[in-house]
């Protein structure tokens, strides 16, 4: 994208100015694209995934004010405005505040932009954009913007909502993704609407939908926003089927990172298949030794013990069996409740041995 700094006579806003609201637009339940313009007629130079932090009035809180981070929604393609899209929870302060109270010809001071989290640099041909919820904000701000700069498209846009209506900017990117190649749209929802028919991806996300919507994902730069639960399962799911960390990025609500040094250290399992565990399979009083990377299915099956089971995806439950010590590495696919693996059952077909562990099989 050509520099704002390299347009003639343009000038390019700094945080010193206030910025001023020029409409609100409601998008889905609790949710708004608030867009603001510079007073001086400035332009806005950033780079899509970045975000901005406002100072929201907030009577009651200590100075009367609340800083809060929101990833910019707008692209850099279109310099004139920039737009933020808040979803308001049932804590909200500064997000609840502007849904109530925020209108045209409004102020509010910001700082920004900043924000590591943008695909500006990537060399990447093929990207998968994973989200969840208001998480959906900077990927469609890299979608717009390439969109809007005629490059070659491969995007494997995935959104996972409770609900079809409350998929933020579900027209605006089919809208897009109807006049372009290379936009596949997938979404995911918890539940349908009610009286309202829903024939697309319906539950959690997990490895098996993932395998359906991008057969090619190891070939893909990911980028991944939402909350870090939504974000511990997807990389959880990546990792159990190979994918190179090194291609996945992402970004969280809690904390946007700002600097190169401030990015957290993620703590995904990393299987080896050179480290060696022990598998004592108690009933039988059987030991068994492999690698990391194999699982307790096919290790029992080595050891020439049989351990019943269906889809080996972890989908439908029928290898669980009863962990009594150590610990496994596991990536499911719904076939377990949360109440079982609390009682320390595992799916074996589905769960990586680390050191020793006990089972009884």
């Amino acid at each position: 994208m050509k520099d704002m700094n390299d347009l003639p006579g343009s000038a390019i806003w700094k945080d010193s100015e206030l910025l001023e609201c020029v409409s609100v637009v409601p998008e889905v339940p609790h949710t708004a694209s608030f867009s603001f313009k510079a007073p001086s007629g400035a332009l806005f130079s950033y780079e899509a995934g970045q975000f901005l932090t406002l100072e929201i009035p907030a009577p009651g809180e200590p100075g009367g004010v609340v800083h809060r981070t929101y990833t910019i929604s707008s692209s850099p393609s279109r310099p004139r405005i920039v737009t933020i899209t808040a979803k308001a929870q049932a804590d909200s302060i500064g997000t609840r505040w502007m849904l109530d109270n925020l209108q045209p010809g409004m102020t509010l001071r910001a700082f920004g932009p900043a924000g590591l989290f943008t695909n500006a640099a990537s060399k990447a041909d093929k990207f998968l954009f994973i989200s969840a919820g208001s998480g959906i904000t900077p990927m469609m701000s890299m979608t717009t913007c390439m969109y809007d700069e005629g490059q070659d498209l491969d995007i494997v846009f995935i959104n996972c909502a409770k609900r079809p209506s409350e998929i933020i900017f579900r027209q605006r990117l089919e809208q897009m993704a109807s006049r372009v190649p290379g936009i596949d749209l997938k979404f995911v929802v918890e539940e349908p609407d009610r009286y309202s028919p829903w024939t697309g991806y319906q539950g959690q996300f997990n490895q098996l939908m993932l395998g359906l919507m991008a057969p090619d994902y190891l070939e893909r730069e990911v980028y991944c926003c939402g909350p870090e639960p939504f974000m511990d399962a997807v990389r959880e799911a990546l990792a159990g089927l190979g994918f190179d960390m090194d291609n996945y990025n992402q970004e969280s609500f809690g904390a946007p990172v700002q600097e190169e040094a401030d990015q957290p250290e993620l703590d995904d399992v990393v299987l080896d298949d050179a480290a060696k565990a022990t598998i004592h399979f108690t009933q039988s009083d059987v030991t068994h030794t492999c690698s990391e990377t194999d699982t307790v299915l096919a290790a029992a099956k080595a050891a020439g013990l049989n351990i019943p089971s269906g889809c080996t995806f972890g989908v439908c439950g029928t290898c669980k069996v009863k962990k009594t010590s150590g610990d496994v590495h596991m990536v499911h696919n719904g076939g377990i409740s949360d109440d079982d693996v609390e009682a320390g059952y595992i799916l074996a077909c589905c769960s990586n041995p680390i050191g020793q562990i006990e089972v009884e099989v």
